[in-house]
């Protein structure tokens, strides 16, 4: 755990280089070490998210289950993220979502109480909060106007230049799936770009 919340503590000093070591102790102090298993569900769709997860080691996918009984992936999220559905883990309602560990993950979790007495602690972490609220809309917007503006070989692109780092540790049916193509559509892009 100890390392996992120092890796914690440095994320966050990255976004508020401002918080004093006793608002960060204070913080760290009302984190619950969670390890899961490749395969494990951190969030189950349809329950309450009860905390709130950030990544210390570790990848997880967030998916849904379409009309057809197919998995939707709709994010992925590694070391340095956070694992939540988080609008309704802010008012409090049931997900749409599951989130579940595509590797063995450790994670930090924060409950939903915990953070809102956090809050009435200290302003820095409300100003922590709101950036990384601010970063996952930025993240959200991004994918929504990328089904809307982009073809599926220029979002295959971006997922390339973005997230490098991932494209080994995740399986071709949930790249597939994030994407919103099929395998051979993906396979013809794969080629069409090798050739260039």
């Amino acid at each position: 755990m100890e390392v996992a919340t120092e890796i914690f503590i440095e994320s966050v000093r990255k976004i508020c280089p401002q918080l004093s070591a006793d608002e960060l102790s204070l913080f760290a102090s009302k984190l619950k070490f969670q390890e899961l298993k490749k395969k494990e569900i951190f969030l189950q769709v349809g329950k309450v998210q009860n905390a709130i997860g950030f990544i210390a080691k570790g990848l997880v996918r967030s998916f849904y289950i379409d009309d057809k009984g197919n998995e939707i992936t709709v994010g992925f999220y590694k070391e340095g993220d956070y694992a939540t559905h988080y609008p309704a883990f802010i008012t409090r309602q049931q997900s749409r979502y599951t989130i579940q560990c595509l590797e063995p993950t450790q994670m930090l979790c924060l409950t939903y109480e915990d953070q809102q007495w956090i809050y009435q602690q200290s302003a820095g972490f409300e100003r922590y909060s709101r950036l990384i609220v601010e970063e996952i809309l930025k993240r959200q917007q991004a994918r929504i106007e990328s089904f809307i503006f982009e073809t599926a070989e220029q979002r295959y692109l971006d997922f390339i230049n973005n997230h490098a780092g991932l494209f080994n540790r995740i399986s071709l049916s949930h790249l597939c799936s994030f994407l919103g193509i099929e395998r051979q559509s993906l396979t013809r892009i794969r080629q069409k770009l090798s050739h260039q």
